[in-house]
């Protein structure tokens, strides 16, 4: 496209206003009608000012109009499309109307048929017989059905199906919860310990259920085949309707044993034979039919298979460009995708119904994530990773203002809201809720977690913690203050917490956070905020309120501290990763002088000072040192503004400031998302205390 081309689709508008990244130069209109300008060609035009010199020094509005833009592949940005720190380059929806960039097919409500292969009706539930509906994935031009793997776990590659924006569930049993493990006949090999021997589990269940299902068509098991933060789908071996067990057709990661307290748990997906009720569907990838109970009336809605195996938005290299407004859906990857690059920015988008990540930030520096709605994904919200970890050199990061709930609907551990990895990276005013496991996973040093939001979270796993860091001690000098955290963790035996750190770690702060009904002490020692091992923590100047164990910690004795030291794992993390008995480790983190070389009955411990401990069953357990003079603990109302409503602000009056003279007020009501111009309202319809 020339450049005379270019200003025939250029207008020079000034749109939402009161933004400071409204180009002011020119504008490229993009159209999902047919003739229309296309994304790609609007990029194409950018790199092709950018390699004639004609780049307006006010930066470009590609200005993309309502619609829906279904996408075969990637729309790939690359450096070459780049804006410039005065003139960025802006990827916008028309203000008032709806963009959605999708990575699937829709299916015309007539595409569907009744069922009639009386072989097919025979295995189906009666009721269901006469309510499901088929469609020919030939027909629809779905060239590839990807089958389950034998032994998965996160997401396989198989297409998902949506209702009207809503994921639909894979005809499963039960329909809700779990089934348990009646009784672990033989637990099969552990390859986690190195057992190759690939023996599967075999366990026997309750009931009759099983005997019904088709094993020849393939049957899965999702299971917490041992510990209940760790589950596993693995296809069913065999199955012995006398003796009422089941036989795995490979061994699970950890085998199957009572790992946790709980119940083992385990459900059964992809069966023809449990499509029992709406909203469930099912693939036969051999005849290439996909059966669907519809959950409501097929005409005129939006069915929607997602196809698309990679990102729907890349941005490679790129530098100073602004994805802002658009809905980013239905994908078999990734959401959006940002590798290298400097200075991008996605912006008030939604990022919904993705099978695996929200928004992917894989390197670059000073990239940032604001006010997106992100929400329905298969294995997490936001990834942020960058900086040198050896020269502790700064990627410097930012995810503010997002609202991000049930984020692992897929990979049901360790799929978090926030992983944050590197140097120097920032999450703020964020909303986090709704998640079996953990919210936020952090590795890496100086990272700063201030002004969020969490709750429910850690609601259906156990020895887990709604913020999770651990396993590398050189990870140091982070920094979590200001925070939210409310109805976090369920009794399941183990324990939880709001905070973790686990096996070894220490030298972060945890500064003037509220904590409302955290974490659950279990059988151990548990603590809201809890440390495995590790020491030279520091919680100051928090609020622990309703908490059955506030502060807690599991220490390790010399020989196992040692062990540790001298293992391979440390020395790999701890001296050829980065080299912490160097500068700038020993500059910037002084307590790690002398670490590799500890000494027997060295003192380990973590402190506490100027927290206020409201109505908590539990002060401490471990090397928590929590001298009473220098912290609160009362059982009664020290003072809050309205606590019935969660509001735990103290009044000016509260007896906190005579008892701890030098306790600063925290802010609660700047945690959480706020309104601008880019988020203009807040979520409504929620209870904080449900």
């Amino acid at each position: 496209m020339n450049g005379r081309a270019i200003r025939r689709w250029c207008v020079f508008l000034g749109l939402w206003a009161g933004s400071e990244e409204m180009s002011l130069g020119l504008t490229l209109r993009v159209s999902s009608e047919e003739g229309g300008l296309s994304l790609e060609a609007a990029r194409d035009a950018i790199r092709e000012m950018k390699a004639k010199g004609e780049f307006p020094e006010e930066g470009v509005t590609v200005l993309v109009q309502g619609g829906e833009y279904e996408r075969a592949s990637s729309f790939r940005i690359q450096g070459d499309a780049s804006g410039t720190e005065t003139g960025r380059v802006l990827f916008m929806a028309e203000p008032g109307h709806e963009v959605r960039l999708r990575g699937g097919l829709r299916i015309p409500s007539e595409a569907w048929v009744p069922v009639t292969d009386e072989k097919v009706l025979s295995r189906m539930d009666p009721e269901a017989r006469r309510k499901v509906v088929q469609v020919d994935l030939d027909a629809l031009g779905v060239s590839e059905i990807p089958v389950y793997p034998v032994r998965y776990r996160g997401v396989p590659a198989v297409p998902e199906l949506f209702f009207n924006d809503q994921r639909l569930t894979v005809a499963r049993w039960p329909n809700e919860g779990w089934a348990h493990i009646e009784k672990i006949i033989e637990s099969g090999s552990n390859p986690r310990e190195g057992d190759t021997s690939n023996r599967p589990g075999t366990f026997q269940y309750a009931g009759n259920r099983p005997e019904k299902w088709n094993l020849e068509a393939g049957v899965w098991l999702q299971g917490y085949w041992c510990f209940d933060w760790y589950e596993e789908t693995i296809r069913v071996g065999s199955l012995d309707k006398e003796t009422r067990q089941i036989t795995l057709m490979e061994p699970h990661h950890y085998s199957v044993r009572q790992g946790n307290p709980s119940p083992r748990r385990w459900r059964a997906w992809n069966l023809l034979e449990e499509l029992d009720q709406p909203g469930e569907y099912y693939m036969d990838p051999e005849a290439r039919r996909l059966y669907l109970w519809p959950p409501e009336s097929l005409t005129e809605a939006l069915i929607i298979l997602s196809t698309l195996h990679e990102p729907i938005v890349v941005l490679e290299q790129t530098e100073h460009v602004t994805l802002r407004g658009i809905i980013v859906e239905c994908g078999l990857s990734d959401g959006v995708k940002i590798s290298g690059g400097k200075g991008n920015h996605i912006q008030a988008c939604t990022v919904r119904n993705t099978r695996q990540l929200g928004v992917h930030v894989d390197g670059g520096v000073r990239h940032v994530i604001e006010a997106c709605d992100i929400h329905d994904t298969g294995t997490g919200g936001i990834t942020l990773s960058g900086g040198d970890r050896p020269t502790l050199t700064p990627g410097d990061h930012e995810a503010i203002n997002n609202h991000i709930w049930r984020f692992s609907c897929h990979q049901l551990s360790y799929a978090n809201a926030l992983l944050i990895q590197g140097v120097r990276h920032r999450a703020a005013h964020n909303l986090i809720h709704d998640a079996p496991h953990q919210a936020v996973g952090i590795h890496g040093n100086d990272h700063i977690f201030e002004y969020n939001e969490v709750y429910h979270v850690c609601m259906a796993a156990d020895d887990c913690g709604a913020y999770y860091k651990g396993r590398n001690p050189s990870c140091r000098g982070n920094m979590v203050r200001y925070n939210f955290w409310h109805n976090i963790g369920s009794p399941m035996g183990h324990g939880n917490a709001a905070i973790y750190f686990d096996d070894g770690d220490g030298g972060d702060t945890v500064f003037g956070n509220v904590f409302f009904r955290c974490g659950d002490p279990g059988k151990g020692s548990f603590g809201t905020v809890f440390s495995h091992g590790g020491h030279d923590l520091k919680a100051e100047n928090n609020l622990f309120i309703e908490c059955k164990r506030a502060l807690g910690s599991s220490p390790w004795n010399d020989k196992r501290w040692k062990d540790m030291i001298d293992g391979e794992l440390w020395q790999t993390r701890l001296l050829e990763e980065v080299d912490i008995t160097r500068p700038p480790y020993t500059t910037r983190y002084p307590d790690l002088i002398g670490f590799m070389d500890p000494q027997p009955g060295q003192p380990r411990a973590s402190h506490a000072k100027n927290n206020v401990f409201v109505m908590c069953a539990e002060i401490k357990s471990g090397n928590w040192q929590v001298p009473e003079i220098e912290n609160f603990i009362t059982q009664e109302d020290p003072g809050f503004m309205d606590p019935s409503k969660g509001d735990f602000r103290l009044r000016k009056d509260s007896q906190v400031f005579q008892r701890l003279p030098e306790f600063e007020a925290i802010p609660l009501d700047k945690m959480g998302l706020f309104v601008d111009e880019l988020r203009p309202e807040l979520p409504s319809g929620r209870d904080l205390f449900l």
